[in-house]
């Protein structure tokens, strides 16, 4: 990171150096709490300079909402989920890879806040047929959706038997 520090704002280089610097704090240290402003500050340079690419700033979005979980602020994170998939659905469709991993993070989400039933109707009505037709059955995000639908059928404190069935 410091050898691009000194470049223009505008440098691709100084953008990738400064997005990789959140992401080794994130997942490589393990520093969430540390990540969340320099991938904030990523988004800021984004949406200033390159705002015309709508995917990269949605991947942005997607990565900040993925860290905002990792500190706990998962209200937040929701937020910020539901809007990226959203524009994912909007910009590139149901279909496309990206808008389904979207999805699927946002069922977790939507999990991790005890959202059972949002949470079952998005990932069995909308994203699991999606998945299987255009991943395959035996897509890794196909199963990722697959176990949290499970999860949100059976970890839900008001299931019935139907549930537990399906």
């Amino acid at each position: 990171w410091k050898t691009y520090l000194g470049r223009p704002e505008t440098d691709k280089y100084r953008f990738a150096a400064l997005g990789t610097l959140g992401n080794a704090l994130r997942f490589g240290a393990g520093r969430s709490e540390e990540a969340l402003p320099v991938l904030e500050a990523n988004l800021a340079l984004l949406r200033r300079y390159w705002s015309d690419d709508e995917q990269v700033i949605l991947a942005a979005q997607h990565n900040i909402a993925n860290c905002l979980e990792d500190v706990g602020r998962c209200d937040e994170a929701l937020v910020l989920l539901r809007e990226v998939y959203a524009r994912r659905v909007a910009t590139l469709g149901v279909s496309h890879e990206r808008t389904i991993l979207c999805g699927s993070n946002l069922v977790a989400s939507m999990l991790s806040l005890k959202l059972w039933d949002e949470a079952k109707s998005l990932g069995r009505d909308h994203l699991l047929p999606v998945a299987r037709q255009s991943l395959g059955a035996d897509h890794d995000e196909t199963l990722k959706i697959n176990y949290r639908l499970a999860a949100a059928l059976a970890d839900n404190p008001e299931r019935t038997r139907d549930d537990l069935l399906e």
